[in-house]
Order: C-alpha cells, then sequence, then structure tokens
C-alpha cells in the first residue's frame, strides 16, 4: 500500500479582515491560524508516516502573496523536505499570474530544484517512487480557455460552444496521457478543477465564470485508483460507487460566513493496483458564528439580545451579530454592553438594520394571482394602511377619476 495525505485550497494569507493583529509576532491571527492548521496536516504526513503528499492547489488568495506569507508557506512545506517525502504541488487559479499568463507563484519550486518536489503546471504524468513503490500522478492545473483555444478559432461562437470545444480539446489531451500510462502501476489523477456536479462553497464568489465547468463522466475512468481535486472548498465525494473515489478534501481553513457551517480537513488514502482506502480528517479550524435576531417586535430589545447572544458558543469564534430594529428602538440598544457580551469572541461585528415602521405584511387579498377590482384592491390596502386613515376618500375619488380616463 502506498499512503497519501491529500489537501488543497491553504489560500494561506486570506481571511485577514476577520483577525487581528498579535502584539508578540505583529502577525494577524487569521494568518497564525492558517499556518497552525497548515502545519497541523504536515505534522499528520510526517507522524504516519505517508509515501506522498499531494496539494491540489490555490497555496495563497493571489498569485503575489506578501514574502512573510510565502516564506510561511515554504518553511511548512519544507519539513516534508527534511522527512524525504515526495510532494506533489498542483497550480489552481489563485495561483497564476493573469488567467495563466506570466507564470505561477508555485513556479519557483520548479526553478529551484527542490528535492522531491513536482510542479503541477500542466496537464503531464509524473512517475513518483515512494518508499513503498512507484505510482504515477497525473496533473491537470487550472485551465482557461485561452490554454486550449486560439481566439480566432472561437470568435463567432457561443459560451456554450465555447466550452464544449474545450472538453473536446481536454479529452483528447487526457486521452493522450492515459494511452501512456504503466498498466502495472496505480495512478492518481491530480487536478484543479470545477466539476459540474460538485457543490459550491466560497469559490463561488472568487472564480465562477472565470473557467470552465467539466463534466464527472471525463474523470470516472477504470484505470485511475483515485482521483484528487482541488478548487471547491466544501469537502465531498463526487463518485458514489467509489470506483474511483472523486474527492474535494476542500479548504483547510474557513475563509468566510460562507463556509461557516462547514467541516475543514484533509484526506488519508490507501492505494495499490486496482484498490483504493480513504478516509476524510478533520482539523480544528477557527469557528465562524452568525447570530441574528429580529428585535422590531420586542418590548424589551435590549433584553431579547442579551439572550440570544448567551445561547451562542462565542468563545474564540469569528462572530457577526446581526440585528433588526426600528429607528425608535435604537436609544433602547446599549453598545457598551453588546460589546461586553461579545469580548470572549476571537474577533467580531455588529451589523444593527433598520426595519421600515412602514412595511406592513403583504395582504393575501392583493396576491399577483388575485382577480379583484382595481378600486376594490384600493380599498384593501387602505383599510391596513393607519397611517393613512384620514385621507381614504380623498384617495379612493382620486383613483375613480383616473379609472374614468378624466385629468
Amino acid at each position: 500500500m502506498i499512503k497519501i495525505l491529500h489537501l488543497s485550497d491553504i489560500h494561506l494569507g486570506s481571511s485577514f479582515s476577520h483577525g487581528r493583529i498579535n502584539p508578540e509576532t505583529g502577525l494577524n491571527s487569521r494568518l497564525e491560524d492558517f499556518i497552525a492548521t497548515l502545519g497541523r496536516c504536515i505534522d499528520r504526513a510526517i507522524a504516519e508516516p505517508v509515501d506522498l503528499v499531494l496539494f491540489g492547489g490555490d497555496a495563497f488568495p493571489d498569485a503575489t502573496p506578501a514574502p512573510y506569507v510565502k516564506q510561511a508557506f515554504a518553511a511548512q512545506f519544507r519539513r516534508l523536505v527534511d522527512a524525504e517525502i515526495p510532494t506533489v504541488l498542483l497550480v489552481g487559479n489563485h495561483d497564476q499570474h493573469s488567467q495563466g499568463q506570466g507564470g505561477a507563484s508555485l513556479g519557483i519550486y520548479r526553478t529551484l530544484g527542490i528535492p522531491g518536489f513536482v510542479v503541477g503546471d500542466r496537464l503531464e504524468t509524473h512517475t513518483i517512487l515512494t518508499q513503498n513503490g512507484a505510482i504515477q500522478v497525473i496533473t491537470l492545473p487550472w485551465l482557461t480557455r485561452s490554454t486550449l483555444l486560439t481566439r480566432p478559432e472561437t470568435e463567432k461562437l457561443s459560451l456554450e460552444a465555447v466550452n464544449q470545444l474545450l472538453i473536446e480539446r481536454l479529452t483528447v489531451a487526457l486521452e493522450g496521457e492515459i494511452r501512456c500510462l504503466n498498466p502495472e502501476l496505480p495512478t492518481v489523477f491530480l487536478g484543479h478543477l470545477m466539476v459540474d456536479k460538485a457543490n459550491l462553497g466560497a469559490e463561488r464568489f472568487l472564480a465562477v465564470g472565470k473557467g470552465f465547468n467539466i463534466p464527472l463522466s471525463l474523470l470516472t475512468r477504470s484505470c485511475f485508483e483515485y482521483v484528487a481535486l482541488g478548487h471547491v472548498h466544501k469537502h465531498q465525494n463526487l463518485n458514489r460507487t467509489n470506483d474511483p473515489p472523486v474527492i474535494y478534501p476542500g479548504s483547510i481553513e474557513r475563509v468566510d460566513f460562507s463556509e461557516e457551517k462547514e467541516e475543514k480537513g484533509f484526506v488519508l488514502v490507501e492505494i495499490e493496483k486496482g484498490k483504493v482506502n480513504w478516509e476524510f480528517c478533520p482539523v480544528p479550524a477557527r469557528a465562524f458564528c452568525t447570530i441574528k435576531v429580529d428585535l422590531s417586535k420586542a418590548e424589551d430589545p435590549q433584553e431579547l439580545l442579551t439572550k440570544t447572544i448567551q445561547k451562542y458558543k462565542i468563545e474564540q469564534a469569528v462572530v457577526r451579530l446581526i440585528y433588526q430594529v426600528r429607528s425608535d428602538q435604537l436609544d433602547l440598544i446599549n453598545r457598551t454592553e453588546l460589546h461586553h457580551l461579545l469580548t470572549s469572541a476571537h474577533t467580531y461585528t455588529i451589523q444593527p438594520e433598520l426595519v421600515s415602521q412602514l412595511a406592513r405584511p403583504r395582504l393575501p387579498e392583493l396576491d399577483a394571482g388575485s382577480s379583484i377590482d382595481p378600486l376594490e384592491a384600493l380599498k384593501t390596502y387602505l383599510s391596513s394602511r393607519e397611517d393613512l386613515q384620514g385621507f381614504h376618500l380623498e384617495m379612493v375619488q382620486a383613483a375613480q377619476i383616473l379609472l374614468a380616463g378624466e385629468k
């Protein structure tokens, strides 16, 4: 058996807005969270020990991270070099300069020739020798339309037609790699992709529309023992038959509140020719917590707000408090008390939302499908508006004139 640790979407250097400066280190606390979580993944790889580490792409939030962020990333992966664990670093969309034009932030590891490090910046098959035998890894980095097509051939095509042409080109290219595989060795496909059956997380706001969807059928091939993916932040197995498993491990830390309820971690895989076992391993990522409460109908909004906050486990969590109030209730909210209630959180934001005092529930008689007479509809509406009680007669008379076509 060859043992593999599969992780992805580290995004080291993101989520700074949800952190604070650590006075002892001068670093943003969220950067320290991401470094610590990455460290736990590397710890597990060394403790097992695994024979191979596969990284599915998106090392940083963009292709030009700050030097101290790049240094923190290199320091963790250097531990795998010291432990003589081969590692494949796949290029994701966030690792690429200008949609793939101008190289990638991970390309430095190819240039330096780090022992045991493979950079997957093209469709290519790599035969890797591990402590427990050889394995084949096909790498497919994030692809853009310009990677496979030229502008003249797509100039008059619809977006759907362009995507179909891309799939056809990729299918041919992938088939060429598959035909050159050694049938005696186990094979892993490692891709940073948006597969059409995936459930999206935060990446829906980060990259959708910048690439293209790949059909699951392109990846569920008998020649692959395991399909290791990156890009989608939510852990999931897209192939229920497990033949082969098509796995997104998800991101290792929460990037924003869209990932609040997602479990974070990495995947441990055991592979031999024709056989695979895998296990998702959660990591203790920083908790995110949303507290939302409508105070607009409360007699004592401060009391309701206090009781609501106390129901949540907010200690050392990233918290956002959203409460809805009427304008005449604003002075009843004790902001000092709110800050005191939230002090145990790692960081927090307070977002009051004003509710219009003129807002009223929709009247069923006035639903879109109603066939009520326009004049009767106006009378029904006016009867629900206490603030217009003194104008009922004048408004009905004006409506009658309008409906009669008179000036």
